[in-house]
């Protein structure tokens, strides 16, 4: 079948455009475009038919004499922003209704700027992006009208049930450039090893990384004392029963774990080990014995809280890539204990260094204890089920690391430009949004949310002027693009 474009003369004196489509010498169709009265309407109408012709790409074939003015007068990423809002709107996120705030949360994941300068990235969108003093109304509006609450309610709703059985559970900091603390922007424990005022965040994900739950603290805040009110928080807003917390060491101790049993929680936790466990010993006491790769001690810990003696589960398992790298450190940190005891190097903390006096000695029980403990990693936990499971399940706080690794390279969470806690508090909402679409985007395709960016970014629409008019000229979408927004329904 071929088809070509037709101008006929009407009665009334006009032009009509048509698109004549045959099969051979037989006309089988003929789709009637418009009639123009003037030169202006011809050629807006031959514009028209010939986007037809060609699929959405606008073909323009004028006549030889015409000498058209044409130009592009912008060009737009219309298909990134449209895929990031209908996963938006999927998951919720427009309960808060307010458009600013929703331009922000895109904005951040397409490229993360100040608040000034993602004006300039929605205005390359093609968007009617609101003022510098309208952003800074809608960061009041975060706080004051609680849309990370919110927000925070759209991802409790959309997370798969499942997953809800287990939350992971872990902090980070981030740290501001400014000389002073104040009452919220302390000095405290860097993850990044900072020296600055920082505050510390606590996320709380379910089992595949989406977000659930975030609050921030005062930078001194120590990690153990986070996790309760974050938990606290999450089963206040939801009512839940039944749920399994998962931790790492960090936020082991005997209150903790006391409290999440009172709140009715499940809970699988890393524990740190002060020596070798009694039952290891024991099996390694043994003639010829000697640890497999994946092994597993099931055991018991006593504890005494608030004057009463009980026992809580515990696992070891000894995992031979583990002792690898536990080796590795231990020989490095013996290398530079050792330097310190010959004098070749000033004097520095290192756990097996003793010194007593001016006397300087390698604590060699400690080394000792350090090699039988490399590869043995514990879980406590209070879950009747079997020990692989538990070790699994703790494994999958990697998770909640990657959602970190996210919000602070591709999302860039630390707060530069902000100093006051509530604007503090806004961009925190922000950047918590913006990783729920992102973690949500990654889940479903399968790339990385930078990926994602970069393929459906130079994907352009646009308008061109011809003659004075505009029109709109649509994206031609390749099919493996085309599949990959498929993928997000």
């Amino acid at each position: 079948m071929t088809s070509f474009i037709r101008k006929v003369k009407t009665k009334s004196g006009a032009t009509a455009v048509q698109i004549e489509h045959k099969h051979g010498r037989q006309r089988i169709g003929i789709t009637h475009i418009g009639s123009a009265h003037n030169e202006t309407e011809l050629k807006a109408l031959l514009a028209i038919a010939h986007e037809k012709m060609h699929e959405g790409q606008i073909s323009f074939a004028f006549e030889q004499e015409a000498d058209p003015d044409i130009c592009l007068e912008k060009s737009y990423s219309s298909l990134l922003w449209d895929a990031l809002e209908s996963v938006y709107k999927g998951l919720g996120f427009e309960d808060v209704n307010d458009p600013i705030f929703k331009q922000l949360v895109l904005a951040r994941i397409i490229e993360p700027v100040s608040k000034l300068d993602t004006i300039r990235v929605l205005e390359g969108l093609g968007l009617d992006a609101p003022s510098n003093t309208s952003i800074h109304r809608c960061l009041r509006r975060i706080v004051e009208r609680g849309y990370r609450d919110t927000v925070s309610s759209a991802c409790f709703r959309h997370t798969r049930l499942c997953a809800l059985t287990l939350v992971l559970y872990d902090v980070t900091t981030l740290y501001f450039e400014v000389p002073m603390d104040d009452e919220y922007r302390k000095s405290g424990l860097s993850k990044e090893r900072r020296l600055e005022p920082q505050i510390t965040i606590g996320l709380l994900v379910d089992s595949s990384g989406f977000p659930l739950e975030i609050q921030s603290f005062e930078g001194n805040r120590a990690e153990v004392k986070t996790i309760l009110p974050v938990l606290s928080g999450f089963r206040e807003r939801h009512k839940l029963v039944n749920i399994t917390v998962t931790a790492d060491a960090a936020m082991l101790s005997a209150g903790n774990i006391s409290e999440l049993e009172q709140l009715g929680y499940h809970y699988i936790i890393g524990s740190r080990l002060a020596k070798t466990p009694y039952e290891i010993e024991e099996y390694l006491a043994e003639e010829g014995a000697q640890m497999k790769d994946g092994q597993i001690f099931d055991s018991s810990m006593t504890v005494t809280i608030g004057g009463k003696r009980g026992k809580r589960r515990v696992i070891y398992q000894y995992r031979k890539k583990r002792a690898a790298l536990d080796l590795l450190n231990i020989e490095k940190t013996l290398a530079k204990a050792q330097k310190i005891v010959e004098k070749k190097a000033d004097i520095k903390r290192n756990r097996f260094l003793k010194i007593n006096g001016a006397k300087r000695e390698i604590n060699e029980a400690l080394v000792n204890e350090a090699r039988r403990k490399a590869g043995i990693k514990g879980y406590v936990t209070d879950l009747d089920i079997p020990a692989q499971q538990v070790i699994d399940a703790y494994h999958k706080l990697f998770q909640v690391e990657k959602s970190f690794r996210m919000s602070k390279s591709d999302l860039k969470a630390r707060p530069i430009f902000h100093h006051k806690r509530d604007s503090i508090e806004a961009h925190v909402t922000i950047v918590f949004t913006a990783l729920a679409v992102a973690r949500h985007i990654e889940d479903a395709t399968g790339m990385s949310i930078n990926k994602f960016i970069k393929l459906l970014k130079p994907i352009r629409a646009g308008i061109i002027s011809i003659n004075g008019t505009s029109y709109p000229v649509k994206p031609k979408i390749p099919d493996h693009i085309q599949t990959l927004l498929s993928s997000l329904k």
